[in-house]
């Protein structure tokens, strides 16, 4: 029997954290780690794109809207149609040919949202493709992202894009890189769009992530945190975690911190247990 994760002690204090259930709770199947994370103590989880293609079936979306009622969770945060992640992809609306598919998918995830409350949607950028200017696959990922971001807008939706680390080929890297399509959107004439601050990724790239907290925390889509380096619990690396939350919070961040992390199930809640001078200050400004 697989030990259960520890419920931390924060998660009853406030719906501050949200577990994602893609890279979380592994040793369970997908759709019963909403569950799990309901009985660690949390109330909000998140999820990549839960299927295995752009329009998947009733059946499997009926299936994955059960695991989140059931387990009494919000689902707070879903990443739109990637293509396949396990074998490399990160994205598709850069892609010229592969914008249909992107589209069709849309109506997938607004459904989810109008039965879920959803309102965070991950759409990752997508690896350069060769053969292709950049110019016209940066077109068209404002087309996409646009049209994205319209669909989501009657639910209070918003769309939210990732800088991301280790990924050869993946043209937004940086804070600014990312901040230069969301201009470019609201500048077509959508606001509903904004950065995922995974201090994970930013760390790992270089970025100042003090800096951009102090500048920016106000105005970030989302939050998401991984130590580093490994990609592990907060406290198996050298990053900051818990400072950083309190800083963001301190300036003006009200969202959900996203739990993104690789860890065995058992131990990945216990570092919120951790009777450190950060996570004391950090407890009360999380809800």
């Amino acid at each position: 029997m697989t030990s259960q994760p520890t419920a931390p002690s924060a998660a009853s204090a406030g719906d501050g954290w949200s577990v994602n259930c893609s890279i979380l709770l592994t040793d369970l199947p997908l759709l019963e780690r909403p569950a799990a994370a309901a009985e660690a103590g949390f109330g909000a989880v998140e999820f990549w794109w839960p299927f295995d293609s752009a329009v998947p079936d009733d059946l499997a979306v009926d299936a994955f809207l059960r695991s989140i009622s059931d387990a009494g969770v919000k689902l707070t945060g879903l990443n739109f149609y990637a293509g396949n992640m396990s074998a490399g992809e990160r994205g598709v609306v850069s892609s010229p040919s592969r914008s249909r598919e992107f589209r069709a998918s849309l109506d997938t995830a607004v459904g989810i949202a109008r039965l879920t409350g959803c309102t965070g949607f991950n759409a990752l950028y997508g690896i350069r493709q060769t053969g292709i200017p950049e110019a016209e696959q940066d077109a068209t990922a404002v087309e996409n992202l646009m049209i994205a971001a319209d669909a989501v807008a009657p639910l209070v939706g918003t769309v939210l894009v990732e800088p991301l680390s280790g990924i050869p080929g993946y043209p937004l890297r940086t804070a600014a890189d990312a901040f230069a399509v969301v201009d470019r959107v609201r500048e077509g004439g959508m606001p509903n769009i904004a950065l995922i601050a995974d201090f994970y990724h930013l760390a790992v790239n270089g970025e100042d992530v003090p800096a951009l907290i102090a500048d920016h925390a106000a105005a970030f889509g989302h939050i998401q945190v991984a130590d580093a380096p490994g990609r592990g619990v907060p406290g198996t690396g050298g990053l900051p975690i818990a400072r950083w939350i309190l800083a963001a919070r301190m300036a003006g961040y009200t969202g959900h911190i996203g739990l993104e992390y690789q860890s065995p199930s058992a131990e990945a809640f216990a570092w919120l247990q951790l009777p450190t001078s950060d996570w004391a200050d950090l407890k009360e400004h999380i809800a």
